[in-house]
């Protein structure tokens, strides 16, 4: 099963929108088995995050578009999802392989230099979450780190696939390939336009124009 190639990632201000569930209706379906909506919530408590991730899990199965649940194991284990993203808030990727072995629930690690992404890799992460690397309104005052940090990222992953994130629009998506990564992750590119589904087959469409 391939590492999806666009990620669509939420946060707590999209979820608590009352059409999140048709936005991401139509993201689900335009990406299908190319690509995951990454559902992160830090905000949210468990009961209402798990009945969320619950329909998320409905329209998984219905269109092959990935759930990921960010940072909460439990919830990704207890709904069906297909993946788990960890971060600098979460159990180490070891206890989590331990507490949920593979196949039943594959494993994202956010990462933030080479050296992260070297463990991550050895400790069996699934994928990689690499950034920022363009400025972005989720970190003010700290630049992007740019094309040449993908780089080294991949390069240390030895192999695991790396999803780019940070400030990211269809636009990048060429140079980012051809860094190494394996696919972007997008917020407020995809949930933030008017239209989130055809948003989202933009960015399919520019990984698709620059192999």
């Amino acid at each position: 099963m391939s590492v999806p190639v666009v990620h669509a990632v939420t946060d707590d201000i999209i979820v608590a929108r009352g059409d999140f569930l048709e936005r991401a209706r139509g993201v689900m379906t335009a990406l299908g088995a190319r690509g995951a909506v990454q559902l992160r919530a830090p905000a949210m408590e468990g009961r209402p995050l798990y009945e969320m991730a619950l329909a998320l899990a409905e329209l998984q199965r219905s269109t092959g578009c990935w759930l990921v649940v960010n940072d909460r194991l439990d919830v990704a284990a207890a709904c069906g999802a297909i993946g788990a993203q960890l971060t600098s808030r979460s159990i180490a990727i070891a206890d989590a392989r331990a507490a949920v072995p593979p196949p039943s629930l594959r494993l994202g690690v956010s990462v933030h230099d080479a050296d992260e992404a070297r463990r991550a890799s050895a400790e069996g992460a699934s994928w990689l979450v690499a950034g920022h690397v363009h400025d972005t309104a989720s970190h003010p005052g700290e630049p992007g780190r740019g094309e040449r940090f993908v780089a080294d990222v991949v390069a240390a992953a030895a192999g695991t696939p790396v999803i780019a994130i940070g400030g990211l629009r269809p636009a990048h998506l060429g140079a980012l390939r051809r860094a190494g990564a394996h696919g972007a992750a997008a917020i407020r590119g995809i949930w933030g336009a008017a239209d989130s589904a055809r948003a989202a087959g933009d960015y399919l469409s520019a990984y698709d124009a620059d192999p």
